[in-house]
């Protein structure tokens, strides 16, 4: 490829495609559009060179850099346009003209973002994905829904102008704007550093992807649960590679949102805390910031996006049919929708990390880094919520939707685009995990394109080992056994209907009260306090408007001539003293 294409964001083809969506009322347009857009952009990213700058522009002195393809940004970039095809088949049954067009342009924003190389472009397609994704829940069209949109939305802003603001000090305290590793200490960088944690769900941070995803339209939900986060973990692994507190970090997110997803009812929501669970993986690997771990970090960033949004979309076929993902209100679902229960059971398959599915060889990447690099504490926590993950993902899921108890509903099968989406990821689900059976398949494919695939460590490593599925698989089946025995004996956790509260509940009910209370008091306090104010400034303009108004008493008599004379005598001594000096 080469001309004009070799320079063109492959990003800004989907960013245009939903542009044109946005006025095109024609659905069979709109598919079209969804499907050949991101092959489109796909080939462009296979055709571009690496390692040089495709794209730059020079915009009130800062050197822009719109355009470069590495080893990184690559692999991002490819699992965002697979998923993106594979969303845009998801939702061929969706007719909503303004959805088609907000999802392809977050896409494509997210694709975009990936080959920025300096913060001002990054800025501009970062807050584009929080303009756009935010219609995804906005057209829910619930109040909960309209409400939890524009929590997501304060949020995702505030997160891009600390990334502006932060950039900016950054680019006044060393002339350089672009994208580069950084290490904490400047404010600039602490700044930037914040920007990326609200995206990628830090503790503390996070409770805008637990209350937001669930809302969301049935593809919606789909869609965002590919590109936000994973864009924030492009980041880290481009700007704080090594930074060792990013393995806390990491390790707390992996632990946390376990315990709310045991107790949650809502299945798209358990499956929001599991996304922010196996983002602390790959933040957690990143910290490490060895070869191996960023490539783990890549890796399960890659299978993620597949084994996620497949089981996002075996969530949001159940909800197409029923009207509900509530586990009080499912069960007995796998006799009239078999193969959503096949595609939701490959999912689980593989988020718990079995052997053949691709989360045993992207995970293995990380548990290996972070046991090899000595830090006992966190390969411990994330050992745990590696069991975590499957109780409330592997098992519980698949469980209360498709068995457990008969519900007594007896919904169709997924329609056929949903069910042709959910197979796509299934493939890749399955084909990436197998061992290398053929060149080119199996995770000697994933592990070729990964960030530091010539690493000699990575080049030689092998995951299908004795003791690694031997330790995975004791770690699954006691898994299993646990679940099994707490529900023989009813000790484990009952589905209930009711509200989780999250840390969210300091600002979101504590800090609306206070706030409030504020407003009380100063509606009540404040008309008394304005008119003390009043009265006090209001004589004291009185009074210098008497002294020194033209017909103020300093204005009055012989006094002008002195006044004059004691001016000049004054001003001509300051200019001595400043002469004097200098």
């Amino acid at each position: 490829m080469s001309g004009l294409l070799s320079t063109i964001n492959p990003g800004l083809v989907l960013i245009l495609a939903g542009v044109i969506a946005g006025l095109t009322p024609i659905q069979r347009v709109r598919q079209g559009l969804a499907l050949v857009a991101p092959v489109l952009a796909l080939v462009m990213l296979l055709a571009a060179p690496r390692e040089t700058d495709l794209a730059t522009m020079s915009l009130m002195d800062f050197d822009m850099v719109l355009y470069r393809v590495d080893s990184l940004s690559f692999i991002f970039a490819l699992a965002f346009l697979i998923a993106a095809f594979i969303n845009a088949v998801y939702a061929l049954h969706n007719d909503n003209q303004l959805e088609d067009s907000m999802a392809m342009s977050y896409m494509g924003a997210a694709v975009a973002a990936c080959f920025c190389g300096d913060f001002i472009s990054l800025f501009v397609f970062w807050e584009l994905t929080a303009v756009t994704s935010v219609f995804l829940i906005f057209l829910s069209g619930t109040r909960a829904a309209y409400k939890a949109g524009m929590r997501y939305l304060g949020l995702h802003v505030l997160s891009g102008v600390m990334l502006l603001f932060g950039a900016m000090q950054l680019y006044f305290d060393t002339g350089d704007i672009s994208v580069r590793q950084l290490e904490l200490g400047n404010p600039g960088v602490l700044l930037i550093f914040l920007a990326l944690g609200i995206k990628a769900g830090f503790p503390f941070l996070h409770t805008w992807l637990a209350d937001a995803y669930p809302k969301a339209t049935v593809t919606g939900t789909v869609v965002l649960s590919a590109f936000t986060t994973k864009l924030a973990i492009y980041a880290l692994a481009r700007i704080f590679p090594g930074e060792q507190s990013l393995i806390w970090i990491g390790a707390i997110m992996t632990v946390y949102p376990v315990f709310f997803a045991v107790i949650e009812n809502d299945l798209r929501k358990v499956l929001s805390f599991s996304l922010n669970n196996q983002l602390g993986f790959m933040v957690c690997a990143i910290g490490v910031g060895t070869p191996l771990a960023l490539n783990g970090a890549a890796a399960h960033a890659f299978c993620h996006i597949m084994y996620k949004s497949l089981l996002f979309m075996s969530m949001g076929a159940v909800l197409y049919r029923t009207g509900t993902t509530k586990a009080t209100e499912l069960g007995g679902l796998y006799r009239t929708m078999p193969w959503t229960t096949l595609f939701c059971l490959i999912g689980a398959a593989s988020i718990s990390a079995f052997p053949l599915f691709s989360g045993f060889v992207s995970k293995s990447l990380t548990m290996s880094a972070v046991a090899g690099g000595g830090f006992l504490i966190p390969w411990l926590m994330l050992l745990f919520a590696s069991a975590g993950v499957l109780e409330h993902s592997g098992i519980k899921i698949p469980y209360f939707a498709f068995f457990g108890h008969d519900s007594g509903k007896r919904p169709r099968e997924a329609p056929f685009n949903m069910l042709l989406a959910m197979g796509a990821a299934a493939f890749i689900c399955v084909g990436v995990g197998l061992p290398a059976i053929m060149p080119g398949f199996g995770f000697d494919w994933l592990y070729s394109i990964l960030p530091f695939a010539d690493d000699p460590y990575t080049a030689r490593y092998e995951p299908y080992t004795a003791d690694h599925i031997l330790t995975q698989m004791q770690l699954l089946v006691l898994a299993i056994f646990a679940f099994a025995v707490l529900q023989r004996i009813g000790a484990y956790p009952p589905e209930k209907r009711g509200i989780i509260l999250d840390t969210d509940i300091l600002w979101r009910k504590i800090g609306y009260g206070l706030a409030r209370w504020s407003g009380t008091v100063w509606t009540k306090v404040g008309p008394a306090m304005t008119g003390v104010v009043g009265g006090l400034t209001g004589r004291a303009f009185n009074r210098l408007e008497a002294a020194f108004s033209p017909r103020g008493t300093m204005a009055r008599g012989g006094l002008n001539n002195s006044m004059a004379i004691w001016t000049a005598v004054l001003l001509g001594l300051s200019l001595l003293v400043a002469f004097f000096i200098r």
